[in-house]
């Protein structure tokens, strides 16, 4: 088992920089999820963690070896790809075993590993096959599977289930969560998926252009997202912005835009106080959870339904407040019809506000 420590890490092609200045403490058996939009340099972090790529400064640490000049094989890691990267000529349980045969492995003690592998996953049933006859899901478990035997100090998962339908990605990330239990070994896993992030890491990087944005608990990135950018990126529906300005009325202060005006909780009154008159300028942030279908007088948007999404248990609402789009849930009973105007309102102790320049949250 072993922990990863990158500092200031970076890399390049040519004059482009794909990831910058990455820094990142991963604990020995931490599950750690790197998330963002493509082309952040996500899966460029982990190539370079597992020697596929040479970073372009910084150190890479695995346990306390500086691993920067050490080949993937020499490294302690076992990858699991996006593609499974099976042998097609190969039944399940040579594909597991390869690697140990590689190592010249006794045959008793690559047959006990194989097996217990197999017994983790589901794969008994399965090893006599070739990945031609298996779904997607089962050649997914055989990929984790040749990982598993090698019994490595780090997992490295590049987007493993971006290949499976969507019923098949809810049931393979609640596999390697449960693989994670029982194997209790460090997991780095890139995803671009936010729910995979919420549901499977023990805290998340979110990445953008290639730098880290925040780091932290799922929940800390969910109800604290440190700027902007990962608070519409976290969360789906996605979180609603509305330009405003902070103006006082009397002792309160509010949040007002054309058609909204919101009182901010005196608690978050301090860290507006802080900020420099210019930033005065603000962006409102609330997610669909936040926005109730009555307003009061101290927080209310008024907004026009655009579309409603019935989903069974609840309703998906969209709405349009000043050009911008606002997102809402409501109660499958609600309602409510495309073209009604109403008058929303917030929870204010669930409200976001961020600096309209540099997209930073004000806590």
């Amino acid at each position: 088992m072993a922990g990863v420590r990158l500092q200031s890490v970076s890399k390049k092609f040519g004059e482009t920089v794909v990831v910058d200045d990455v820094t990142l403490d991963i604990a020995d058996r931490e599950f750690m999820v790197l998330v963002g939009p493509s082309g952040c340099g996500k899966s460029t972090t982990l190539r370079m963690i597992a020697g596929l790529e040479t970073s372009s400064g910084g150190d890479i640490f695995i346990g306390d070896r500086r691993v920067n000049d050490l080949g993937p094989k020499d490294r302690d890691i076992a990858m699991v790809f996006q593609n499974y990267a099976l042998y097609p000529h190969m039944n399940v349980y040579d594909n597991m075993a390869f690697a140990l045969k590689m190592r010249h492995m006794p045959r008793a003690e690559i047959d006990q590993r194989v097996k217990e592998a197999a017994d983790i996953l589901g794969l008994g049933p399965l090893l006599k096959r070739k990945p031609k006859e298996m779904s997607g899901g089962q050649r997914q478990r055989a990929a984790l599977g040749r990982a598993i035997v090698r019994h490595p100090a780090v997992f490295l998962m590049d987007e493993p289930l971006s290949n499976l339908d969507a019923k098949l990605r809810v049931q393979t990330r609640t596999e390697i969560v449960k693989l994670h239990q029982r194997v209790a070994t460090t997991m780095i896993y890139v995803t671009h998926d936010q729910i995979e992030a919420m549901t499977m890491g023990h805290r998340i990087v979110v990445m953008k252009d290639g730098v880290v944005q925040q780091v932290a608990p799922p929940q800390e990135v969910y109800d604290r997202p440190a700027n902007q950018f990962v608070a519409g990126f976290i969360g789906s529906p996605t979180m609603s912005f509305l330009p405003c300005r902070i103006e006082s009325d009397g002792d309160a202060l509010y949040a007002r835009g054309p058609s909204f005006k919101v009182r901010i909780p005196d608690e978050r009154r301090p860290a507006l106080r802080a900020a420099p008159a210019e930033a005065q300028a603000v962006t409102l942030g609330v997610r669909p959870e936040d926005i109730s279908l009555h307003a009061d007088a101290s927080s209310s948007i008024a907004a026009v339904v655009d579309v409603v999404e019935p989903l069974g248990s609840e309703q998906v609402l969209y709405f349009t407040c000043d050009g911008e789009r606002i997102t809402a849930r409501a109660p499958a009973e609600a309602t409510v019809a495309p073209g009604d105007a109403i008058a929303l309102g917030i929870n204010p102790k669930r409200m976001h506000l961020f600096d309209s320049a540099t997209g930073a949250a004000y806590f």
